[in-house]
């Protein structure tokens, strides 16, 4: 991809924050005339604006909808959505828009990693996590970049050197990605989300769908999720590119799955019609819950398709340990085991996390952000022991264990401060007997009564030790 000559070109940098901000110091490194443009004037903003501006970065803040005078591109933080007023104006007046990421690919050099690239509703950061661990564990030098760790921008500009990107990417960052061409990717999952923003579920599924555009090694997909063989299909590739598919059942040839305890590989062997890598233990798995293990094997494909060695997919598995409060483990109670998982902010993830465990005392509910739940209740009513409800649209969830669960005892707090969630781990303990799990899948996003789902994840912590303290 060549480099444009940045020298003196008027560039409108659209929102401040953690993909804005690099992107204006990067580009003021190479020489271009940034202006930064943000909604928001609070004290953080200018903050972060007197920083620039004593670059040499000018800054506008409270004022993200006109476009400045002379713009001849626009890079975008992945967040704004595409109708606002900005985006008309840089339309009108046939100027590009760029996300970070599209930044990013187009500063590339000739010698650049190759991206490894994951999207999907659920389960990204925990798949990138795996890569990364697994690529190490090969002796590569890469990075865990985009949404988490390392900056992309700062990885494609900085110092540092790659081997290989393990990259994971949203459906904004892929909208304003046009040009990216992976090495390999992968759509984990298809789920409702983000509607909101793309405009209907169609535009949020082509979003994801761009990962796999000009792959040149392999797109992988869910076979469990023909929505994303689909995207696969309606993908334009590159010659020889290989469609692998994921499966947590036997998996055929072109697949990874699992057989009798074993991840095994039969798409990256001699003769894949019959023969198999043995790759891991189920047990390698931290922690081994099904929607994890397909998680692992979407990691282990891309890594299979880089050319990583069976041995290297053991040892990153049973190297890598899970972010907080995804489906962790708080501490075992009288008998029963507390599961965090507030990362769990929309009703694919609380599925997944629900058929782990059985059986289960639910703690769920926050902002619902337009989703329903009778297909959760009614998939997983048979292993609820109990159901503890917080937040602001608890009621949604109590209608539908109403309609499809009815028999389920249910415990609605009518409260959505920050203490609730103390209550909530004590209502838990009082339905909850020896063996069963106690788990914290809200279904809903946190922001009713926490910064964020890790906030709520500590809260829900903080109770069930001080509960634990109180019993010993």
């Amino acid at each position: 991809m060549s480099t444009p000559d940045w020298q003196g070109k008027r560039v409108t940098v659209a929102g401040l924050g953690v993909s804005g901000i690099p992107a204006a110091k990067v580009l003021h490194g190479l020489g271009a005339v940034v202006t930064v443009v943000n909604d928001g004037d609070d004290e953080r903003s200018r903050t972060q604006a007197a920083e620039l501006e004593a670059q040499g970065i000018t800054v506008r803040l409270g004022d993200g909808a006109t476009l400045p005078e002379g713009t001849e591109l626009v890079v975008t933080a992945p967040g704004w959505q595409p109708d606002k007023p900005l985006f008309l104006a840089a339309a009108a007046a046939g100027v590009e828009v760029w996300g970070d990421v599209e930044l990013a690919w187009r500063l590339r050099g000739p010698d650049a990693a190759p991206w490894l690239a994951v999207t999907g509703t659920n389960g990204k950061t925990t798949t990138v996590r795996m890569l990364a661990s697994i690529l190490e564990a090969a002796g590569l030098r890469t990075a865990a970049v985009g949404n988490i760790g390392v900056s992309l921008l700062d990885a494609v500009a900085g110092d540092e050197t790659y081997d290989v990107l393990a990259v994971e990417l949203s459906s904004y960052q892929l909208h304003w990605a046009p040009s990216l061409r992976a090495h390999s990717a992968v759509v984990l999952n298809l789920a409702p989300d983000h509607i909101d923003w793309h405009g209907s579920m169609e535009a949020y599924a082509a979003a994801k769908g761009r990962v796999y555009e000009g792959n040149t090694v392999a797109c992988v997909y869910n076979v469990a999720d023909k929505a994303t063989e689909d995207l696969v299909r309606e993908a334009d590739v590159e010659e020889g590119c290989r469609a692998i598919g994921f499966t947590l059942g036997t998996p055929g040839p072109s697949q990874l799955g699992v057989v009798e305890g074993l991840l095994v590989d039969r798409a990256f062997v001699d003769n894949r019609q019959q023969q198999a890598q043995e790759l891991a233990e189920v047990t390698d798995v931290n922690p081994p819950a099904p929607h994890n293990i397909a998680n692992a094997l979407a990691a282990a494909a891309l890594a299979r398709a880089y050319g990583v060695p069976a041995a290297a997919v053991r040892d990153g598995l049973r190297a890598f340990r899970p972010d907080p409060h995804r489906i962790e483990k708080v501490a075992d109670v009288d008998s029963v085991a507390w599961i965090d998982d507030s990362k769990a902010t929309n009703t694919h993830a609380a599925e997944a996390s629900l058929a782990s465990y059985d059986p289960i005392v639910w703690i769920a509910g926050g902002l619902a952000k337009g989703a329903t739940f009778d297909e959760l209740v009614e998939k997983s009513a048979k292993r609820l022991r109990g159901v503890v409800l917080v937040g602001a649209d608890r009621a949604l969830i109590r209608e539908a264990l109403a309609r499809h669960a009815p028999e389920v005892p249910v415990v609605d707090l009518d409260r959505t401060d920050t203490g609730a969630m103390s209550a909530a781990v004590r209502e838990a303990a009082q339905l909850a007997r020896p063996g069963d799990t106690v788990l914290l899948a809200p279904a809903c996003a946190s922001m009713d009564m926490f910064a964020n789902y890790n906030k709520r994840g500590e809260a829900f912590a903080d109770a069930v030790r001080a509960l634990a303290a109180e019993r010993a």
